[in-house]
C-alpha cells in the first residue's frame, strides 16, 4: 500500500471499531492487529489512537454539518419544507454512514480537539432557531420561545434518528414523515397516514408530472397560435363559391341556397311552417 492507502485503510478499521466498541475499549494493539500492520505504524500516521478517533470524527462532524447546515441554508422555504428536508438530511447520513453515526453518539474523550457531537447539535439548533424566529415573527408568535422549540424539534429528530439506527424496520420517508407529524402538527392534529409533502418521492413524482404537463400545454399553444397565423384557403374557396352562387341566382331569378321551391301558396297559412 501507498502511505494514502495505509492511512484510509487505519481510518475505515478505526471508525469500525470505534462505532462497535467506543473509544475507550479500543487499543492501538486492536486497531494494528485488525489492519495486519505493528503498532509503530499506527503511531506513525496518527500519533496515537486520540488522533485517529480525532481524524474520524472530524470527517464525520463535516460530512453530518454539511448535510444538517445545507438543508437550512433555504430560509425562503416553506417552514413545513424545511422541517422535511432536516430529516431527511440527517436519516439520510445515518443510512448512507451507520458506523460514522454511531462513533458521533458515543462518549468522546474529554481531550477530543474536534469538537463533539453535542457542539455540532448546538450550531444546528442556533440554525434553527434563527429560522423560527422569523416564521414566529410572520404568526404573531412569542419570539422568545423559539429557542426552545429549536432545542425540541433538533432533539426528537436526532434521538428518533438514533432508535432508527438500531431499529431500521421504517424506510427513511416513512420515518420522516412520522417526524414532520408530530413536529408539524402536534398530538392533538397527527394525521392517520402522514406523507412528505414536498421531498418525498412521491411528491417529487406529482411535481414532474406537473411540470411535464405544463410543458405539453405551452407546446400545444405554441402550435395552436402558429396555426391561427397562416392564411386559411378553405375560407377563400368557400367565399368564391357563394359569390358564384349568387350571380346564378341573380341571373335566373331563383333562390338558390334552399331547394329551389319557393312556392307557397299550398301551405296552409294557419298552420306553421316546418323549419327547414
Amino acid at each position: 500500500m501507498t502511505s494514502y492507502q495505509r492511512r484510509e485503510q487505519l481510518i475505515a478499521i478505526g471508525r469500525a471499531l470505534f462505532a462497535s466498541k467506543g473509544f475507550e475499549a479500543v487499543s492501538v494493539e486492536e486497531i494494528a492487529a485488525s489492519a495486519k500492520v505493528s503498532k509503530p505504524i499506527v503511531y506513525e500516521h496518527f500519533g496515537g489512537k486520540e488522533g485517529l478517533y480525532a481524524v474520524v470524527v472530524d470527517r464525520e462532524m463535516r460530512a453530518l454539518t454539511d448535510a444538517l447546515i445545507g438543508s437550512l441554508s433555504d430560509t425562503d422555504a416553506h417552514p413545513r419544507q424545511i422541517v422535511e428536508r432536516a430529516a431527511l438530511a440527517l436519516l439520510t447520513y445515518i443510512e448512507e454512514n451507520p458506523e460514522g453515526f454511531q462513533v458521533l453518539v458515543r462518549d468522546s474523550p474529554s481531550t477530543d480537539p474536534t469538537g463533539s457531537f453535542s457542539s455540532l447539535l448546538g450550531d444546528v439548533s442556533s440554525k434553527v432557531e434563527q429560522i423560527l424566529v422569523e416564521w414566529f415573527k410572520r404568526q404573531h408568535l412569542p419570539v422568545k420561545s423559539a429557542p426552545y422549540y429549536a432545542q425540541m424539534l433538533v432533539g426528537m429528530t436526532v434521538f428518533t434518528g438514533q432508535y432508527w439506527a438500531d431499529r431500521p424496520k421504517l424506510g427513511k420517508e416513512q420515518l420522516a414523515a412520522l417526524i414532520v407529524n408530530l413536529a408539524w402538527h402536534g398530538l392533538s392534529r397527527l394525521e392517520a397516514k402522514p406523507e412528505l409533502r414536498y421531498e418525498g418521492t412521491k411528491a417529487k413524482r406529482a411535481r414532474e408530472a406537473a411540470e411535464k404537463a405544463e410543458q405539453k400545454a405551452e407546446q400545444k399553444a405554441k402550435r395552436a397560435n402558429g396555426n391561427s397565423e397562416q392564411p386559411e384557403n378553405g375560407d377563400d374557396s368557400a367565399d368564391d363559391a357563394d359569390k358564384s352562387m349568387a350571380a346564378n341566382s341573380a341571373a335566373t331569378g331563383h333562390d338558390t341556397s334552399g331547394d329551389g321551391n319557393n312556392d307557397t301558396d299550398n301551405n296552409d297559412p294557419g298552420e306553421d311552417k316546418p323549419a327547414r
